[in-house]
């Protein structure tokens, strides 16, 4: 039975994210779900859970969606069409809910299985991966790939981290070098540590090369 239910989620998702060109495609849901597998091998936790929070995190995002009643629509409908028992729905919920980070302003995920899915999700905003989608998702939004002139904002609330101008660059500061430090487990901070080093890398040749600096 969770076999089917996993497999009809992952038909809805698929349909529903397959042309997003901000980062946020399925191919970011189906990466996040097999990091959340990998890790769960190590860590545990309810399989079941961890697989539909990663198939369905994104669903809901208010980033991907008119507003957020609309994207909670999005997800209720998803949930109508599965037979899923209400405890293990209200999980899912809760660590959709409470994993963004939301310029430092998210909610606290407290299980095994909230905290998997979480690093798995941030562990796809690093390395190589990570950088293509910042640089995509700027884009997406119209923001400048890097100027000197905008300062790099240090904390912000949830409107100013959304809305507020900044640049891709600057993203690397905002946030993605900032969540190294978030990562619940040993076999996510170990995964973050090399993806991390090869952000740092990234930077520093993108600003000689920024400075004519060869």
């Amino acid at each position: 039975m969770k076999k089917v239910i996993i497999e009809k989620v992952e038909q809805q998702v698929r349909e529903l994210l397959q042309h997003d060109a901000s980062g946020h495609d399925w191919y970011h849901i189906d990466r996040v779900r097999k990091l959340a597998m990998q890790i769960q091998c190590e860590e545990g936790g309810d399989a079941f859970i961890i697989e539909m929070a990663a198939l369905l995190h994104d669903v809901p995002d208010e980033k991907l969606n008119e507003s957020e009643a609309v994207g909670m629509a999005k997800l209720e409908r998803i949930f109508d069409s599965v037979d899923i028992q209400d405890e293990a729905k209200e999980h899912i919920l809760s660590i959709i809910k409470n994993m963004s980070y939301k310029g430092g302003n998210g909610g606290v995920v407290t299980t095994i299985e909230g905290k998997v899915v979480q690093d798995a999700d941030r562990l796809d905003a690093l390395g190589a991966i990570g950088i293509a989608r910042t640089f995509a998702f700027g884009g997406k939004k119209g923001d400048l790939m890097y100027d000197p002139e905008i300062p790099i904002r240090d904390k912000m609330s949830v409107e100013e981290y959304r809305n507020g101008k900044s640049t891709s660059l600057n993203h690397f500061y905002e946030k993605l070098f900032k969540l190294q430090d978030t990562i619940n487990t040993n076999a996510g901070r170990r995964i973050a540590k090399e993806r991390h080093m090869f952000m740092e890398q990234f930077v520093h040749q993108f600003m000689k090369e920024w400075n004519g600096n060869e």
